[in-house]
């Protein structure tokens, strides 16, 4: 079978919520192997529901660190039993979920040095850390701590400029802090604190990897300019914590040559390089291939907003961090909350609960939708903190109900001039190379792509990104195998597939936002100062 035809390739590996995934990709950029392993049904002792615990306080939310090691046990026991020529793999990176922390006990360094190939990983490293069931990006319960870091940097705003992004609960700085000051003896106990990107790269490397600059950034505690710790943040959150972090570096990183380990035990070869992991978000931005003035917009049951920036404006907002496939760039990062929901519960009111009539509804009404806004929010946003719906007129006179049609095109125009405000707010501008990528359930719509195109006034084009963290992070192997920040990025993945045009703007489309955008951010300040909950 051809199969079974040597094919030099760079391992990706995804270290997500819910499960461990690797897909193997081939010199022409071909995908020809996935595996994966899924928390809660193939590790049913661990006990968790959707890959974590919740905690009785409904704020707390860890998974157990020893249910990610056997996880890559397992993985590649199976791998190997499919035959699979791990003599072939020239360098492998990956991929962690964001903010999740995991804490190596003193005398752990020494354990990941000396693994013997006879025995899985999880029986090795079982004693190897002082906090066994590690916070992830899910938890909120570090609320006080944030106020603590803000203050100590003179407020949120200065926090962002510094940091990229205000004070989160979710953030690694934050849940720091929280185990410290909680539970000071584990801390102490503690000689080096892994994201779990930065862990998983060190469970291959058999030593500890340093943090990479792009999941680095979504700590509270990176200088996005510097690219070094901030002595102020590390300060207010913990002592030793330097020492204990290590130095960040560039996500293009080759942080060493696999371990002994992996070549006895599975048949690496002793050539093949670890390249720097990063976080899941970075890492799908190297999947979806973005460059320089370009966006990604996920529409999902939240809807995601990636920006490629060159000179970020940080806000109370939305985050930055540091580009992962150019460090002398960025990336920005929004989420909205009330994306396919919202949009199925019009559909349902409005259109009949067609998509059809959903789409017909889009093409009857012209754009700008004759000056008629609406903000539709069934759970409280994140940008902005609004909820309610929120119907205005023309004349910017408030109204209770639109009629079918105007209310379908004033939900998705909306919903992405939103974006577009917000977007703005953070330094991106439109250019004239600009290309917006779209994913998700809603970008099968081309109706709805149509009025992105509209708002933006930019092509856009579909992707298929099932596994973008994990296909970015194979990508990103090859990447820091050719030189990293001597080549450019976009020259390593070109032979990848091109995603396909979809929508073009509507002639006059730029005419129409450059009035509208203005009003509807005018508007939504205006509900923001009147409104503290929902106006129906």
């Amino acid at each position: 079978m051809a199969e079974h035809v040597p094919r030099r390739c760079c391992l990706g590996w995804d270290f997500s919520t819910q499960q461990v995934k690797v897909v193997a990709v081939d010199a022409e950029l071909n995908v020809f192997y996935e595996e994966s392993v899924h928390f809660d049904r193939d590790l049913p002792e661990f006990g968790t529901q959707g890959g974590v615990h919740v905690h009785k306080d409904g704020l707390t939310v860890t998974s157990p660190v020893l249910m990610w090691v056997q996880a890559l046990d397992i993985i590649l026991e199976k791998m190997k039993a499919s035959g699979f020529d791990f003599s072939q793999v020239l360098a492998l990176s990956g991929a962690g979920q964001q903010h999740g922390s995991i804490y190596w006990k003193t005398g752990a360094q020494q354990a990941l040095t000396s693994l013997s190939p006879d025995l899985p990983l999880h029986q090795q490293l079982q004693d190897c850390f002082s906090i066994s069931d590690c916070p992830v990006w899910m938890d909120s319960s570090t609320t006080a701590q944030c106020r603590q870091l803000e203050a100590a940097v003179g407020g949120a705003q200065a926090l962002s400029c510094l940091t990229g992004s205000r004070a989160y609960e979710r953030f690694t700085g934050n849940q720091i802090a929280k185990i410290y000051q909680q539970n000071p003896e584990a801390y102490s106990h503690t000689e080096r604190i892994s994201l779990v990107s930065s862990f998983a790269a060190s469970l291959f490397l058999g030593s500890y990897s340093p943090i990479d600059y792009s999941d680095g950034s979504g700590m509270n505690l990176l200088q996005i300019q510097d690219k070094v710790w901030s002595q102020t943040c590390l300060g207010a959150c913990a002592p030793h914590l330097e020492e204990k972090l290590g130095p960040p570096v560039p996500s293009c990183s080759v942080v060493g040559a696999i371990s002994s380990y992996y070549i006895q035990r599975y048949g690496f070869p002793p050539g093949c390089k670890v390249v720097a992991f990063t976080g899941d978000n970075p890492a799908s931005l190297a999947g979806m291939r973005l460059e320089e003035g370009d966006i990604a917009v996920s529409l999902g049951t939240s809807d995601t907003l990636f920006l490629w920036l060159q000179e970020p404006m940080p806000a109370l907002e939305g985050h930055i961090f540091c580009n992962p496939v150019d460090s002398q760039h960025y990336m920005a990062l929004l989420c909205f909350k009330n994306g396919s929901l919202m949009r199925e519960k019009i559909r349902d009111k409005s259109a009949s609960r067609s998509w059809s009539k959903f789409s017909k509804a889009l093409q009857s009404t012209e754009m700008g939708n004759g000056g008629n806004l609406g903000f539709y929010f069934d759970v409280m946003e994140i940008t902005p903190e609004i909820i309610g719906c929120h119907r205005f007129n023309t004349e910017n006179h408030k109204v209770a109900a639109f009629p079918g049609d105007v209310e379908v095109r004033a939900l998705i125009e909306g919903q992405f001039m939103a974006k577009r405000i917000h977007a703005e707010g953070l330094g991106y501008r439109v250019m004239s190379k600009t290309k917006i990528l779209a994913t998700g359930g809603a970008s099968h719509n081309r109706d709805i792509l149509q009025v992105l195109a509209d708002v933006f006034g930019a092509p856009v084009y579909v992707i298929d990104t099932a596994n973008s963290a994990c296909v970015g992070s194979a990508y990103r192997a090859f990447h820091g195998l050719a030189g990293g920040r001597d080549v450019p990025f976009s020259e390593v993945v070109k032979l990848a597939p091109n995603p396909r045009l979809a929508a073009t703007p509507s002639l006059g489309a730029s005419e129409v936002y450059k009035a509208l955008l203005p009003q509807y951010a005018k508007l939504e300040q205006r509900i923001l100062s009147q409104t503290q909950g929902p106006l129906e």
